[in-house]
């Protein structure tokens, strides 16, 4: 693989192949993504994968399209689209070659947006660097279990009882938290779907109208909030 921006690309959808548009003359739109990089663990219960949220922050439709340096090694669910207008769209990204002759090493994904129309011009771009990491413990291979890392116990020592509870290796949510979570959530989209201040037509009172502003917060805000629902 190549360093730097990505030159020779490829969608990464199913049954993508065709090639990356040359680089825009002039970027006129923001590409607001999160998180700013895809870190994969080999040792994900459900496979490596990372969920990238695409902002639009304009009022108009964009097309979208993901890109890749390495395209045999990811499958991206939704590789090109559309997003409406002050709104976002998850896209799921996956490693599908999780093999240890991949660890540690950079690919990079390209976002780009386009005009509505399948002639639209390119209004922005961002890269996205992504790194697969090796498992935080090393995996045991099924029918030879390491005797150094289950050592016997002394003769002394007593057996574990029954009763002694293990500890939770993937620990939930507390109670508290996850209410403010959903409180937050829940306002964050009640700002979404009050009207902006330059809408005229609406018949809410002028103090529910918002800012595009305050809407774009929100919608960041409930971003963040998908990524720590879908980790917990």
């Amino acid at each position: 693989m190549r360093r730097g921006a990505p030159q020779d690309q490829e969608l990464v959808g199913p049954g993508r192949g065709s090639r990356g548009a040359p680089p825009p003359t002039g970027l006129v739109v923001p590409v607001l993504v999160f998180p700013p990089d895809l870190v994969f663990r080999a040792d994900q219960r459900s496979g490596p994968r990372q969920l990238l949220t695409l902002y639009n922050p304009t009022g108009a439709a964009l097309r979208f399209r993901v890109l890749c340096t390495a395209p045999a090694k990811y499958t991206v669910f939704d590789a090109e689209g559309y997003v409406k207008p002050q709104s976002c769209i998850d896209i799921v990204i996956r490693h599908v070659a999780p093999s240890p002759s991949h660890y540690d090493i950079q690919d990079r994904f390209r976002i780009e947006l386009s005009e509505e129309g399948a002639e639209g011009r390119i209004v922005g771009r961002k890269d996205i660097p992504a790194v697969l990491r090796a498992p935080a413990y090393p995996l045991e291979l099924p029918g030879r279990p390491d005797p150094a890392a289950h050592p016997r116990p002394p003769a002394w020592t007593p057996p574990p009882t029954a009763g002694l509870c293990q500890e939770n290796p993937h620990p939930q949510l507390a109670t508290s938290s996850f209410l403010l979570f959903s409180l937050a959530g829940i306002v964050s989209v009640a700002f979404l779907l009050l009207p902006l201040q330059d809408e005229l037509s609406s018949q809410l009172p002028q103090v529910l109208h918002v800012s595009l502003g305050q809407k774009l917060v929100a919608a960041y805000v409930l971003g963040l909030l998908t990524m720590v629902f879908l980790r917990a």
